[in-house]
């Protein structure tokens, strides 16, 4: 299980980086691309920031319990 968390956990970071970046990208860019994806793309990191700490939340307790 310990092995599992240790995949999960750079993968939920990474892909919190990434929307983090694009949605960078796009409020930077300006114009119409702008417009109508910076606003998506920083809700989408909310929700994946939420997952990541949920991930983060989840390795803890099957540390702590299930520790051999």
């Amino acid at each position: 299980m310990n092995a599992l968390f240790s995949a999960l956990i750079p993968i939920a970071v990474g892909v919190v980086f990434v929307v983090l970046a694009i949605g960078i990208y796009t409020m930077f860019r300006g114009g119409a691309v702008s417009a109508s994806w910076s606003n998506k793309m920083m809700r989408l990191r909310v929700v994946a920031q939420f997952a990541a700490v949920l991930v983060l939340c989840g390795a803890l307790y099957v540390k702590t319990h299930f520790a051999n």
